[in-house]
């Protein structure tokens, strides 16, 4: 079934990451609402099939869709691309970036203490960690804004995790790039307000997604979020893409600078007992 995107023919939202977990799920959830896609993803041929099913899936929607096969962290390659968007937007005026989700899970994954120095965590990949997961969101911020792209009635979001103020093995890095980017968005929120624009980071519950099958000891973490979530189950991406479906609606104006939880409850379970069936 088709989505009819005559009334958002001319809005669009940038989805870095766009590629699988939740950027692809969101990509494909807000087509179907009616916004056409701009995808930013880094991909080798290993990995393309993937991208041209979510492009596939976007087509089925109706939506247009534009697809950057870029690292989003390189300062000329998103300011490329950004210049390119502007000039498309030029062919087509109305035309307004309406959503901006940064969805980038590319860290490194390694402790901050070990006996050998070679086995921790280097000043190198501490700061692509936080780069790449964090900082990048304000650098393509100031991109949309300064260019026009992003006007009144622009919402951002911001992917982080309970890894933002918990402490789990080789996720040192990860977690100072999650709670970074919460206070990102803060800033953000408070300095594009007057704007009309605003910016929510998305704190999901546990997800099998490939970013999770990378951090060490994640079958566990898998046993322990399905046991310890109220609803029994884990987190999706559809979960996610569904409520920043809900985020991007005109009634959530005023809503801004919060981390959002879609988790079913998940953080706020503490002890866990023995689930009755």
């Amino acid at each position: 079934m088709k989505t009819d995107t005559r009334a958002r023919h001319n809005e669009w939202a940038l989805i870095l990451g766009a590629s699988s977990g939740f950027g692809g799920a969101t990509a494909i959830e807000l087509a179907r609402i009616g916004y056409n896609i701009f995808g930013i993803h880094l991909d080798r041929q290993a990995t393309m099939p993937l991208v041209q099913e979510i492009i596939k899936e976007i087509k089925h929607t109706g939506a247009k869709s534009v697809f950057y096969n870029i690292n989003a962290a390189d300062a000329i390659k998103q300011s490329e691309t950004l210049d390119d968007i502007q000039e498309q937007f030029a062919r087509d005026p109305g035309s307004t970036i309406k959503v901006l989700l940064h969805s980038l899970a590319f860290g490194s994954l390694k402790p901050f203490i070990a006996k050998k120095s070679e086995d921790a965590l280097t000043q190198a990949q501490m700061e692509m960690t936080l780069d790449v997961m964090a900082h990048s969101i304000v650098y393509w911020t100031q991109g949309l804004v300064v260019r026009g792209l992003m006007k009144r009635g622009g919402r951002i979001f911001g992917m982080t995790s309970s890894g933002g103020h918990s402490a789990i093995p080789s996720y040192g890095a990860v977690s100072a790039a999650k709670a970074s980017l919460e206070s990102h968005i803060r800033q953000l929120a408070m300095e594009l307000g007057p704007y009309g624009i605003t910016a929510n980071a998305i704190m999901a519950g546990v997800t099998d997604t490939p970013a999770l099958r990378k951090i060490p000891g994640n079958v566990g973490m898998i046993d322990i979020a399905r046991h310890k979530n109220p609803g029994g189950r884990l987190t999706t991406p559809e979960d996610i893409a569904k409520v920043i479906g809900l985020l991007a609606q005109d009634g959530a104006q005023w809503v801004s600078g919060n981390v959002i939880g879609v988790d079913g409850a998940e953080d706020i379970v503490g002890y866990i007992g023995q689930r009755k069936s």
